[in-house]
């Protein structure tokens, strides 16, 4: 780990990384190989600490941890351990007649130095993910946790200078202050997982360097429901999707759009899947998590008056605890309809019809993720032809983050730039366009001054040929 006392401090570690890029040892593919498999190693090795301190940070069971965070790096190493032979290959590409003969190729090299600065709702898993895909492209990094999940922090800070080489990855734990003096640094790519407002920040800094940045957002994801599925079955994976985490996820469910009557009946149906999740009393249920902190807490507890509460039990402050919430009767201007919710209460929205749905989602920021619950082909159409978001699921919300060939990201306010898979090694690489030709036999002739009439001919009557 290291800790920053000043900002010179932050400038000399960076300067430290790049050196050892700039020696070459990163580019090197079994250094990769090596520390995706240290990577994985300390995930293995450590499970019961990281649960532990996902735990103390959010209330997270271990169970949950394994499927949310440690699974999930767990696959994504797997996944570039498999595939990174492949991925360094050179891409051959055709060469039009006029350059032949030639052969013209692409090949992914390392963008240098990446900061990957990630939140706190999941700790490990939006710090670690990044890093595979850096680790793979062959950079170097500075890695950020959120200070709001200082368990998780602390225990990754200790854990990766044990495991992964100090020379190429540094950890640097803190604040605002130390995220501004590392922000000031000149980087290759700053990847950024967060709020819009302090990636207005990133990319403010990233604009004076001209870096490059992943903005991984988030916003108001909605869901669309009708009359054409099983709303009991619907109702059970909306709530699990919501709740998982307390609803502080980036792509949860974050409000329902349904007309009166499909709202009526999906009610009794999400208060028996919450029940059939967490029992009667999710306040006792050791798969239910906690808000992160209290100031998150009070913001989430002032949502409740915006609607009537169906659900069972009341917020316990001593605890961060607010039950799965469900809210009807919220009209569309209400509080909790204006920004991104991030917690355990789900409004639902009336609409008229599929066109009034549509409209609504359309006017407020692209989502990062986008639901729609039917078995009708022109309403799934619909959504996919007039709708813009990072993703969209029919019948099933949160699910495609577990699908690495699926590009994970947002589009306008939910966010810049994609990663998972193969993206996250191409988000740390830079494509090098690579065209080699023959001196002899020399067929340039055509295109040197000085251009008489005949060669203008022939060059025109050659180029609209090829077009």
């Amino acid at each position: 780990m290291t800790t920053l006392k000043k900002k010179s401090e932050a400038a000399a570690l960076v300067a430290s990384l790049r050196d050892a890029y700039n020696s070459g040892l990163t580019a090197k593919r079994q250094w990769r190989i090596n520390q995706l498999n240290a990577l994985r190693q300390m995930v293995v090795d450590n499970e019961s600490v990281i649960e532990a301190a996902l735990f103390s940070d959010l209330g997270k069971s271990a169970s949950e941890a394994q499927l949310t965070e440690i699974g999930i790096i767990l696959g994504d190493i797997d996944y570039a351990l498999k595939n990174l032979s492949s991925w360094l290959k050179p891409h051959k590409v055709s060469v039009p007649l006029a350059a032949m003969p030639a052969k013209a190729f692409v090949v992914s090299e390392p963008v240098g130095v990446a900061l990957i600065i990630a939140p706190w709702n999941y700790p490990m898993q939006l710090l670690l993910a990044p890093l595979v895909g850096a680790i793979a492209a062959g950079n170097a990094a500075v890695l950020k946790p959120s200070e709001l999940a200082p368990a998780t922090s602390a225990a990754l800070a200790k854990l990766i200078p044990v495991y992964l080489d100090p020379r190429a990855i540094a950890i640097v734990e803190g604040a605002a202050e130390e995220t501004g003096w590392l922000l000031e640094q000149r980087y290759d790519h700053i990847f950024y997982t967060g709020n819009g407002r302090v990636a207005r920040i990133v990319m403010e800094a990233a604009a004076k360097n001209l870096t490059p940045v992943s903005l991984e957002l988030g916003g108001k994801s909605p869901i669309y429901i009708d009359d054409s599925v099983d709303l009991e079955a619907a109702a059970l994976r909306i709530a699990w999707a919501k709740y998982l985490n307390a609803g502080q996820t980036c792509v949860a469910p974050d409000y329902i759009l349904a007309t009166q009557s499909v709202q009526k009946e999906l009610e009794s149906h999400l208060v028996t899947a919450i029940e059939n999740l967490y029992g009667s009393d999710p306040l006792l249920s050791d798969d239910y998590g906690r808000i992160i902190n209290d100031n998150h807490f009070a913001r989430l507890s002032g949502y409740l008056k915006d609607g009537r509460v169906v659900a069972a039990g009341k917020p316990v402050a001593k605890q961060r605890y607010i039950p799965p919430t469900v809210l009807v009767d919220v009209k569309r201007d209400a509080a909790v309809m204006q920004e991104e919710i991030f917690g355990p209460i789900l409004p639902m929205i009336t609409v008229k019809d599929l066109d009034d749905a549509i409209d609504f989602i359309n006017s407020k920021s692209k989502p990062l993720a986008l639901y729609v619950f039917s078995e009708n082909t022109l309403v799934r159409r619909a959504f996919t032809e007039r709708t813009s978001s990072g993703a969209i699921g029919f019948n099933v919300a949160i699910l495609h983050l577990s699908v690495p060939g699926l590009p994970f990201g947002g589009v306008g306010e939910s966010g810049i730039g994609a990663y998972r898979g193969k993206r996250s090694f191409d988000t740390f690489s830079h494509e090098k366009a690579i065209l080699s030709k023959p001196l002899k036999p020399e067929t340039l002739a055509l295109v040197y001054p000085p251009f008489t009439e005949s060669k203008k001919k022939l060059i025109t009557g050659l180029l609209r040929k090829l077009s």
